[in-house]
């Protein structure tokens, strides 16, 4: 199984009187989300399901891919990792699973995935962590495919 780790592109800072959800992606934001899509799109199979925070700015960062989506409560901020790999039926899926999320979440995901540990690493605004579960004679094994971050696009 594929699952793909996208963290929202750059969205406008935490201020009084806006929501966390509702921040949107700043002008930065939309073309690092825009560059990330093209990506993307040349990689992803046509049957990869897409899980998508209720956040303004995943919802934005989502869209650039310009396929459907379905929004996901359980991977909003603060989601835990266990939460996250639930709802991509980590490693079961038939199919590949892009999720667009936040951090820390997603860098607690990659961290149990690939070091096994509860650690909280960093993945950059707008990057992509490919990850691929598979199986083999020693057992389960999880390999990094990629790591791509927009601003090297």
């Amino acid at each position: 199984m594929d699952l793909i780790l996208w963290r929202h592109a750059e969205a406008v800072p935490e201020r009084e009187g806006l929501d966390d959800l509702d921040r949107p992606l700043t002008p930065k934001g939309e073309r690092q989300a825009q560059r990330m899509a093209e990506w993307l799109n040349h990689r992803l199979a046509h049957s990869t399901r897409i899980l998508v925070s209720p956040a303004v700015r995943t919802q934005q960062t989502a869209k650039a891919l310009e396929r459907s989506f379905k929004t996901v409560k359980a991977i909003a901020p603060d989601a835990s990792a266990t939460a996250v790999l639930s709802a991509a039926r980590w490693p079961e899926s038939n199919e590949p699973v892009l999720v667009v999320g936040h951090q820390p979440t997603l860098g607690h995901v990659a961290a149990l995935l690939l070091g096994e540990v509860a650690q909280s690493w960093v993945i950059k605004k707008g990057a992509v962590w490919w990850l691929r579960s598979r199986e083999r004679e020693s057992g389960s094994q999880v390999v990094l495919q990629a790591v791509q971050s927009p601003d090297c696009l």
